[in-house]
């Protein structure tokens, strides 16, 4: 059995959806589990027409509901036909009339909460899976459509709901086997699941790739295939480099690094279930399904580049809270850290010395109120348009001397921070946003310029 998801791009319309149809016929022995994405743009077009209500312009928000419901309409036309259409139409409007008197509901009381909020956006993968599950009926397959708040059940933190694996994985065996089992093909969308309560929630953008991971642990699946628009994962960002080569192989380590530093085409939990469960996840183009994309697994063969890849991450602020020293003492750390926490800001980097701590933070985040509570323990300033480079690779464990090498490449550039060593395997340093293209360029250049064929393609 195998875990398929189709990313937004991969079900935006309705050629999208029939690629991936044909994509699943063909992995139709290894009794495919299919989860997928809300088609793309929609979940932004979903908040955006929640926040419209929130703030009581009702007219935007059913205009841009209306909207959706007209390409969800073309889409599911375009696939099944006059005569399918016709069965599925009332289906359809059901969810959007739904979704209307819940806009409605929203403006009337001019306020969104995060409970609403996942309500709303959940309904982007509720639709696309319902449009896949009926166009892969019409193609011929045994296809079984599953509400994925049927099986993931989560706590209650709105938006970015954690997982209870017991409960998930009981509710997978006993809803979603079978239907394997029967020679069905589950198609349920990502993103979304409930709490105990049943209250709908979602797991955090990006969380698609993440549903697929728990859905693959959960039922012991042999591989979990990520269907993106990109051939798999590269030796960096092609539009800060036009050099990127494709990896072809790499550890669970390295892409986890490298997606939580940047590498957009994994969510950075996604590979945390497979782990666990030692299921390798492959990175796949439903554009070009004939490329092998990217395999992630638990151990990479040695590779002989000092790096894997380069990941960098834009917007980023430094925040530095500095004490003068006769008030530094014991748990001063920690309040610095439950200050962080109190706001939920999540920190990439962080650098000590004896007086001061210097830490990265994303710029999307509320970095005044924050900074406001950390002026009550020190000197607090911060500092955005900075970006952090991460170099990853299993090799930078036991090369000694690489740091040199890398930084004497960047001699003539500001270097904001530096961190080694927490990870074992990422080089990470800050730099200025202006120039992360030219470092990126001048890096790849020296570190992937004879590359490992039995690792890089």
């Amino acid at each position: 059995m195998i875990v398929m998801k189709f990313g937004g791009t991969s079900v935006q319309d309705a050629r999208a959806i029939e690629r991936a149809g044909a994509i699943v016929t063909g992995r139709l022995e290894q009794r495919p589990v299919v989860v997928v994405s809300a088609m793309a743009k929609v979940t932004d077009q979903l908040l955006a027409m929640a926040r419209a209500a929130g703030a009581g312009d009702r007219k935007t928000a059913l205009k841009l509901c209306r909207s959706l419901q007209e390409r969800h309409y073309n889409t599911a036309g375009e696939l099944l036909g006059t005569a399918l259409f016709t069965q599925f139409h009332g289906d359809l409007g059901a969810d959007f009339e739904t979704l209307e008197e819940l806009l409605r509901g929203i403006a009337a009381v001019g306020e969104l909460t995060p409970r609403t909020t996942d309500y709303v956006s959940a309904f982007g993968e509720i639709l696309s899976s319902k449009i896949v599950a009926a166009a892969f009926s019409a193609l011929g397959m045994k296809s079984a459509l599953v509400d994925s708040r049927d099986w993931l059940v989560t706590d209650s933190a709105h938006m970015r709901a954690a997982p209870l694996f017991e409960e998930t994985n009981q509710r997978l065996q006993s809803r979603v086997a079978p239907l394997v089992a029967a020679g069905k093909v589950p198609v349920m969308g990502g993103f979304i699941g409930s709490s105990k309560a049943g209250i709908t929630t979602t797991i955090g953008r990006g969380g698609s790739d993440y549903s697929a991971a728990i859905a693959g642990a959960g039922l012991g699946a042999e591989r979990i295939e990520i269907w993106t628009d990109v051939d798999g994962m590269m030796t960096t960002d092609p539009r800060l480099c036009a050099d990127a080569r494709r990896i072809k192989v790499i550890s669970f380590d390295e892409a986890a690094e490298l997606a939580y530093f940047g590498a957009k085409v994994l969510h950075p939990a996604t590979v945390l279930p497979a782990v666990q469960k030692n299921i390798p996840v492959y990175i796949l183009n439903s554009g070009n399904p004939e490329c092998e994309g990217t395999r992630i697994t638990a151990r990479a063969p040695r590779c002989r580049n000092s790096f894997k890849a380069i990941a960098v991450k834009k917007r980023i602020t430094i925040v530095d809270v500095a004490a003068p020293r006769m008030q530094l003492a014991h748990g001063f750390l920690s309040s610095i850290f439950a200050a962080f926490d109190r706001h939920r800001v999540a920190v990439d980097v962080v650098s000590t010395s004896e007086v001061s701590v210097s830490l990265t933070v994303d710029s999307n985040e509320s970095i005044p109120p924050l900074a406001a509570d950390l002026a009550k323990l020190a000197d607090v300033k911060y500092e955005g348009r900075k970006a952090i480079v991460c170099l990853v690779g299993e090799n930078l464990r036991d090369t000694p001397g690489i740091a040199a090498r890398v930084f004497g490449e960047l001699a003539d550039v500001k270097i904001r921070m530096i961190s080694q060593g927490a990870s074992e395997i990422n080089l990470t340093f800050v730099v200025e946003e202006d120039v992360v293209s030219d470092v990126v360029q001048r890096l790849h250049k020296t570190f992937f310029s004879d590359l490992d064929p039995e690792v890089f393609a």
